[in-house]
């Protein structure tokens, strides 16, 4: 069915936005952004597992409280709030316009599930920037109370558990088999070399994170308490419970670590075409 010219002349002036200069300079600002809030996170992260633990919360909310609290804090949440809002919208729009012929569905489905993700941390930035603050802890409780309090609650929880649990093993065996690499255009040599460790790390690090995440909800599904799904904080500090917890969580905070400076390479070596 051949395409009306308004609508002809809507793809193309998107297009045109998609790959201007311009949008996709604000997209890597997105990458590098994202990447001081893993550091700040991993920092914070490193701090649990020392004695005398941090009061900060370990997660993105945790990270930008952080970010505030320095001399140069309000202008830089701003600018967190720009260009993750930028690299969500980017992600968004090159996931529909420049889809595969083969697995366009789940191109589109993954394109659109970061970039909503990205745009939902930047409405968290402006709101801290705004001088409020955020409780991603009590959030993800109510939410979690929400949904066990609807007709097959369990349910839907488990599956929101279940979601998660397949991100966090999505970002290991990304990290795995290097499946990141596809996402870049490094040098050859050590820059290359240092870039693709740093992503290993970092990848795996993050998927440890997120399927705690996905266990906290799950074990709040099943005994029906929406106070043992805390989020990323929680599911950070649950780690302090296990044998060698305190190494564990360490080991976590310096592969987040590891994950923002590879978000900071990517910024400079993403492949944006």
């Amino acid at each position: 069915m051949p395409q009306t010219p308004s609508r002809s002349s809507a793809r193309q002036t998107t297009r045109r936005l998609h790959n201007s200069r311009t949008w996709r300079t604000l997209a890597r600002t997105g990458f590098a952004v994202n990447g001081l809030l893993h550091i700040l996170l991993g920092a914070i992260a490193i701090q649990l597992a020392l004695p005398g633990s941090s009061d900060a919360d370990a997660d993105q909310s945790g990270a930008l409280e952080s970010l505030a609290a320095t001399p140069v804090g309000g202008p830089l949440l701003w600018v967190v709030t720009v260009g993750l809002a930028a690299l969500g919208l980017w992600l968004l729009v090159d996931g529909i316009i420049d889809r595969p012929d083969e697995g366009a569905v789940r191109h589109v489905a993954i394109a659109c599930a970061k970039g909503l993700t990205y745009l939902a941390i930047a409405a968290t930035a402006g709101q801290v920037a705004l001088g409020g603050r955020t409780d991603s802890s009590g959030d993800a409780q109510s939410v979690t109370a929400t949904l066990l309090e609807a007709p097959a609650g369990v349910v839907l929880v488990i599956l929101a558990a279940l979601i998660v649990l397949g991100i966090g093993v999505y970002f290991s065996v990304k990290g795995v088999t290097q499946g990141f690499r596809d996402d870049l255009d490094t040098p050859a040599g050590g820059a290359g070399t240092a870039v693709v460790a740093l992503g290993v790390g970092g990848y795996l690090a993050k998927g440890v994170a997120l399927g705690m995440v996905g266990l906290l909800i799950g074990s709040a599904a099943i005994a029906s308490d929406s106070a043992r799904s805390t989020g990323l904080d929680g599911a950070l500090r649950s780690l302090l419970d296990l044998p060698f917890g305190a190494w564990i969580l360490g080991a976590v905070g310096a592969g987040l670590i590891a994950y923002g400076v590879y978000c900071c390479a990517r910024a400079r070596y993403a492949r944006l075409d």
